[in-house]
């Protein structure tokens, strides 16, 4: 996968290259800088004491000694002020350079963390939004694993506006879902609607005083217009239940009138767009490996996780996406958080990948698109 989330200790991590959240002096640090230093040995500091001072933005490179890793990239992030003092530049500065270094050193695998969102006290939000930004425009260029690495939940915030939307829609239909696999019928339905409204009552009346309280849900967009581009005309056949002369079809000529396969519809779509194979893939935050295989395959069968990448890169609406993950053998079902979250994307048309994933991470889920 060509950026990923994960919790972890960065100084285990077997990759290219890890990136210190280094002190602009060559003093050893606190937190990610400290940890990185132990785990090297001294002749890390040996080795940054020769590089001398680091202006905030810019990164040095080093081997990594005592390190799974074969380099450390020591880069220079703000300190945050108020945000007027050009501090989001300076950060995306620091991820560009890093980067930079990472693409001449040959790497094909690089783990960050979230700069400067430590002591250095840059709002985790934005501070993730800077990282995403950088990670994404640069993969539009560059084939280079980017992991970025969290220690725990608490490292990691989200929006509150956003997740608090999510969370609403999840409560909505993944206690519907469950209900129903539990009672089933229309009574179920009924039931998980005031469990529902009373869990909206409940939280509502305890976040009337306090900042940020739950959003009610958001209307989905309105219908596309008339005159949208239909989903792709696909080479299918649907076999009636009768065959020639009233009888019925025999399996093999059954088999012969299935629908176009997962392969074909994608290549299709991506022709549909008017993109170019790379645009979508590199979106899709799919490997270009991967998707050699998938076009070079026409029985090609991805995961789900894969399947649904595409179709957001193709900003497929949630029908055209239901058909699309169907021909690879997949439906999205309110039974799942990771396909709620998905959906809710979908019907908002939010079709961002790394933001998904960013949310999907949030909620403990699969994150979407590698193999």
């Amino acid at each position: 996968m060509p950026f990923e989330i994960i919790r972890g200790d960065i100084t285990e991590l077997k990759v290219d290259a890890i990136v210190n959240a280094a002190n602009p002096r060559p003093v050893v640090g606190w937190g990610v800088d400290a940890g990185i230093h132990q785990k090297a040995g001294p002749r890390l500091l040996a080795a940054r004491q020769r590089i001398g001072v680091i202006p905030v933005g810019k990164a040095a490179v080093t081997r990594g000694f005592g390190l799974p890793a074969r380099y450390v990239i020591h880069a220079v992030g703000p300190v945050w002020v108020d945000g007027t003092h050009g501090e989001a530049a300076q950060l995306r500065q620091t991820y560009d350079s890093a980067l930079a270094l990472a693409v001449k050193k040959r790497c094909r695998s690089v783990a960050f963390p979230l700069l400067s969102s430590g002591n250095y006290g840059f709002p985790k939000d934005e501070a993730l939004q800077t990282a995403v930004a950088a990670f994404s425009a640069f993969l539009m260029d560059h084939d280079l694993k980017i992991l970025l690495v969290v220690f725990d939940r608490d490292t990691f915030d989200l929006s509150g506006k956003l997740f608090s939307s999510v969370r609403s829609y999840i409560d909505e239909h993944y206690i519907e879902a469950k209900l129903r696999d539990e009672y089933g019928g229309a009574d179920a339905g009924r039931s998980s609607r005031r469990i529902t409204d009373r869990a909206y009552t409940v939280r509502s009346s305890r976040s009337e005083s306090l900042p940020g309280a739950a959003l009610p849900k958001a209307s989905p967009p309105a219908p596309a217009q008339a005159d949208s581009m239909p989903f792709v005309d696909l080479p299918m056949a649907a076999a009636p239940k009768a065959g020639p002369a009233g009888g019925a079809y025999t399996l093999e000529e059954l088999l012969d009138r299935t629908d176009a396969g997962f392969s074909e519809t994608l290549l299709k779509l991506i022709d549909r767009s008017g993109k170019k194979d790379a645009e979508i893939y590199k979106k899709a935050n799919i490997d270009r490996k991967l998707f050699s295989k998938i076009r070079s395959n026409p029985a090609y069968k991805p995961s789900k996780p894969t399947a649904l990448a595409f179709a957001v890169a193709l900003e497929l609406d949630l029908e055209e996406t239901k058909d699309f993950i169907g021909r690879a053998g997949f439906a999205l079902t309110h039974s799942s958080k990771f396909d709620i979250i998905v959906e809710y994307f979908i019907i908002h048309r939010n079709y961002d990948v790394f933001a998904l994933n960013e949310m999907l991470f949030a909620f403990d889920q699969p994150l979407i698109g590698g193999g």
